[in-house]
Formats: C-alpha cells, structure tokens, sequence
C-alpha cells in the first residue's frame, strides 16, 4: 500500500491488521507526484493519492478534503489571528515548492526568490525567515518545527485524498481493503462472501423417493374402486325392491 507524504493510513492499517491477521500489509511512502506511477508500475496493489490525478486505468475513490495551512515563523503577524484569507498574504513572499500538491488559479502573495525543490526545503527557507508557505495541514505537521506554527486560510485551495488502484487488477485483497475504508464491518454483506458449496442432500430427502413407491397400492392400478351397491337399502337405492305400480 502506496501513500503520498502526510497521509496516515495507520488506523486502517490496524483494523486490516485485526481482520486478517495472516495477511501482511506493507506500507510505502511514497512522493506525492509518483504515486500514480508507482500503481501503473506494479510497485504497490493501491495507494493513497492526492487529487487530482491522471485516473487513466485507475479506480479512484475520493476520502476526504484537507485544510489549507499557512506556515509561518511564531514571531510573524499572522499569528495574531485564528484564521486568514489570501489576501491577507498579499505582502508576503509566498514559496510554490516543485511538489506543490495545490491547484492554484493565482498564486498568492508575492513570488518568492525561488522555487524550492522539495515542500521540506520550503520549511527551511520558511525557518529561516524568507518567506511563507501553503499545504496541507497534514503535511504542516509532518514537517512540524518548534519556531514554527501555522493558521488556517480559509478561501485557498484545498487538498482531496482519495484511495487508487489499477482497474484491472482490483483482487480479493484490494477488495477487503476498499471495504475497511469504507467503514464496511468484517460481516458487511457488501464485502466479499465466500462461494457456498452446494447443499448435501439430508438423510430423510435422499430417501423420499423409496417412501413414495412403498405407498402405492399393489395389486392395481392404484385407482379406488367404486362402493358395491350390494346390501344397500332405503329410499332412492337402486339396490332395493320395486315399489308397485298404482292402477
């Protein structure tokens, strides 16, 4: 299982773990831009992604959406209040790192002096004083700093995580994975079910057919015979005497 830097599938991971406990899960970080590529190549079943991707080939299921951070210096203004808008950036050199995972339309603030290679490097420019970065806020955490805090910009945009796997090798065990994601329980009857062997024929249905033939009646056809008229008497009996004729 591929996942891009700031994804934490730990909780799925356990619950994979507590479900099938015969089935190792191997869990690769992998770089946000390769994760697509690693899933093509074979290197990993399924992964977590960021969107947007090429899904050419790819079964995608989008989780959830992140909020975007911007990373600051504790000393710097921003962090007198709770939360800021891009605008509030304007006079600031704003880093755009090559592994940006963010759709931006404009890019705010001001350019920075350069382009870091890596979101890490970024921090490190940010430390140092020279300027402010926007992520994800898991990915603010993982690169957490004590000389450094962030705050929500509530109209930038946003990261969506999303769970990707080659269409054509969806197996019993990317199945099972896409169920634990989905909050399916281990009796979930939308998971997999095992193929129900076909039903034993009982002891009392395999001797059915005897029975029946036993019951027929021997000697005939198995038709019943009309009532004998003999004996019979009384009015409207054919079996009884003529009345007689009046004159």
């Amino acid at each position: 299982m591929a996942y891009a830097p700031g994804v934490t599938p730990a909780k799925w991971a356990g619950i994979w773990a507590e479900r099938l406990p015969g089935v190792q899960l191997s869990l690769i970080s992998v770089p946000a831009a390769d994760v697509v590529e690693v899933l093509r190549g074979g290197g990993a079943d399924a992964g977590f992604v960021r969107l947007p991707v090429d899904r050419d080939g790819l079964s995608v299921i989008p989780l959830y959406v992140e909020t975007t951070v911007v990373v600051v210096p504790k000393d710097h203004a921003v962090t007198a209040a709770d939360e800021v808008t891009v605008a509030d950036l304007a006079d600031d050199e704003v880093f755009h790192p090559l592994d940006d995972v963010l759709e931006w339309t404009a890019r705010p603030g001001l350019p920075a002096f350069e382009r870091p290679p890596t979101t890490a490097d970024a921090i490190r420019l940010v430390a140092a004083g020279t300027g402010l970065v926007l992520l994800p806020q898991s990915l603010a955490r993982l690169h957490h700093r004590k000389d450094l805090t962030f705050r929500p910009v509530t109209d930038a945009p946003q990261s969506q995580v999303a769970l990707a796997w080659p269409t054509d090798r969806t197996t019993d065990q990317v199945e099972d994975f896409i169920g634990i994601v989905r909050g399916r329980t281990a009796n979930s009857s939308r998971g997999r079910t095992p193929a129900t062997p076909p039903e034993k024929p009982t002891e009392r249905s395999a001797q059915q057919p005897s029975q029946r033939q036993a019951r027929k009646p021997q000697g005939g056809s198995g038709r019943r015979s009309a009532p004998s008229s003999r004996g019979r008497s009384g009015k409207g009996g054919t079996g009884g005497k003529k009345g007689r004729r009046s004159r």
